[in-house]
């Protein structure tokens, strides 16, 4: 019964928080050198909670706009529910709960405009490392911070290396590895290599999925970060369940 209620709750939350991420999400999702959106198709200025941030994506004229917020809220519930399934009521759960919400907001921006913004991957990295640093002092914690730190800086490293020799990997993904590594990298370096593989493996089936179709070619740019992100809750899961 225990166990229910936890991923009952965590798909709530899951549900319940995605909601509003079609907004941040259209105005997240520009150019790199364009600001950030503050009306919505119509023309309506964004106004609410947050200076605008926070809130039904749907304008003065009550038109919605966006990604549809229902396929999100659902995405969202399944992962925090699967979250709940695997980590159970160890104290890295709340964290992994907390970044999920960001981290479906941070691929649903990638896919869109092909950019991670570092208004999300920086203070996420942050505040992934002083949570999972928090978890590790509470009984129970099934990694470790120290190695959720090493891996989120070689991973980064890593990162950073690619970028450097490959044209098709942006330096959004490098600020990314610091969130990913530090996830993967509570769990042990066997995790920080599963999660990452399997994050490759996504994005390149993808990649010639496109190709197959004929909507791209070789030298096509696809967004990497949602990818990387579905790579790393797959080595979450394994992990959770190796702990």
């Amino acid at each position: 019964m225990e166990t229910l209620l936890i991923i009952t709750a965590a798909a709530l939350w899951g549900c319940g928080t995605d909601v509003l991420i079609p907004r941040p999400v259209y105005r997240l999702s520009v150019p790199p050198d364009e600001p950030w959106r503050t009306a919505c198709p119509a023309g309506h200025p964004l106004t609410g909670i947050s200076s605008g941030w926070l809130g039904r994506a749907r304008c003065a004229a009550g038109d919605a706009y966006g990604p549809s917020t229902l396929s999100i809220a659902s995405v969202s519930a399944v992962v925090c529910a699967l979250l709940a399934v695997a980590a159970g009521a160890r104290p890295e759960l709340v964290v992994w709960l907390l970044l999920a919400p960001p981290g479906v907001l941070l691929a649903t921006v990638d896919f869109t405009a092909h950019r991670l913004p570092d208004v999300l991957t920086l203070p996420l990295a942050a505040a992934a490392l002083v949570l999972l640093g928090v978890a590790a002092l509470l009984p129970d914690a099934g990694g470790s911070w120290m190695s959720a730190l090493l891996g989120s800086l070689i991973l980064a490293a890593g990162y950073f290396a690619i970028f450097l020799i490959s044209k098709g990997f942006g330096f959004g993904d490098v600020k990314l590895a610091l969130v990913l590594g530090a996830v993967l990298g509570w769990y042990g370096w066997a995790i920080v290599l599963i999660g990452t593989f399997a994050g490759y493996l996504l994005g390149a089936l993808y990649g010639i999925a496109l190709i197959l179709a004929g909507r791209a070619g070789r030298k096509t740019r696809i967004p990497f970060g949602p990818f990387l992100l579905a790579g790393t809750f797959v080595g979450v899961l394994l992990g959770s369940y190796a702990h």
